[in-house]
């Protein structure tokens, strides 16, 4: 029997790949490679394509013995989604819609969604938990929440199983560097940082140093993208064992300030890194930190790194290693 992972050549995808391959799961990719990158999922089952793509799935559902899905295919850059809703939409949503229509047309039951803390919006407390309302401010948290939405109501009609991971700021790379962090453009805080002590930024910008924290600066909660890669082979594991759906957040539980990020990448790489103060952008919460108790208790998810500096140190190993990313 085998796993499939949509967006499996993606950052978090590629990362749970080789975690699930690790266990000894076979798994199947399927990846359109617009943002996914082919030399991420190395000797594995790879299908190139899109998540709408009704007769490729029919295709894959009928050449493999999938029992499950682990679902990352989607748009998901914030500014972009104000921009261009119709397009998250399509993506994300109608996407998602063929996704699962397939799954239930062949008998599929199980699955693991990628969802995401911007379904929380701007809460008015910290730490988050998953009882907290949601309430999104941007349309790509909107389309995240309507498929957690979706997959609530195939349930009763279908007895179709999921498990919606809400996590927060996703960070570092295989420690043994085989495979890291590669966007274009790349909007993380921590690749960015690290750009500029590689020389190819002249400088890293700090959206907002008046928010009511310590330093004035945004706080965020950084976890380990193997620490989400085995939140998502546990939860799978979960779902297969009780056979009931659930929501988890996926967070350290602690936050660190964009200051405090910055100071830890000077100290591991050993470079100035120049910092300018910009202007808030729109829609950003001062604090942003989860609550992984439930994943914790009910999955036993027990996250392996769990310090900052241990992160930048494998993010910063990796494009230190692959300066430019997967190109050549």
């Amino acid at each position: 029997m085998a796993i499939l992972v949509t967006g499996g050549a993606g950052y978090i995808g590629s990362h749970t790949v080789l975690y699930l391959k690790d266990q000894g799961e076979e798994v199947v990719v399927l990846d359109s490679l617009e943002k996914g990158h082919l030399d991420a999922v190395q000797n594995t089952t790879f299908y190139q394509g899109f998540i709408h793509d009704e007769p490729l799935l029919d295709q894959i559902f009928t050449n493999h013995q999938i029992e499950s899905v682990i679902h990352f295919a989607a748009s998901s850059l914030v500014g972009e989604s104000v921009e261009k809703p119709l397009e998250y939409y399509q993506n994300n949503v109608l996407g998602t819609f063929s996704l699962v229509k397939k799954m239930v047309e062949h008998g599929v039951k199980n699955i693991v969604f990628s969802s995401t803390a911007a379904t929380y919006g701007e809460p008015d407390n910290t730490p988050i938990v998953e009882s907290m309302m949601t309430n999104p401010t941007n349309p790509y948290g909107e389309t995240k929440l309507a498929i957690e939405k979706l997959l609530k109501w195939c349930e009763p009609a279908y007895g179709l199983k999921s498990v919606c991971l809400r996590y927060f700021n996703a960070a570092g790379a295989d420690p043994k560097g085989t495979i890291g962090e590669d966007h274009q453009p790349e909007s993380h805080l921590i690749p960015i940082v690290l750009q500029v002590a590689l020389g190819q930024r002249e400088h890293v910008s700090i959206f907002g140093d008046d928010y009511d924290t310590e330093d004035g600066s945004c706080i965020r909660d950084y976890i380990h993208v193997m620490d989400l890669a085995s939140a998502h082979y546990l939860s799978l594991k979960k779902l297969k064992e009780s056979n009931k759906s659930n929501i988890y957040n996926l967070g350290i539980g602690n936050g660190f300030s964009v200051k405090e990020v910055i100071d830890v990448c000077r100290q591991v790489t050993g470079h100035e890194i120049p910092a300018q103060i910009a202007p808030r952008r729109a829609g950003d919460p001062a604090v942003l930190i989860a609550s992984p108790e439930r994943a914790k208790k009910e999955l036993n998810w027990k996250p392996e790194y769990t310090h900052l500096r241990e992160i930048v140190t494998h993010a910063w190993n990796w494009h230190v290693a692959h300066p430019n990313g997967y190109s050549k």
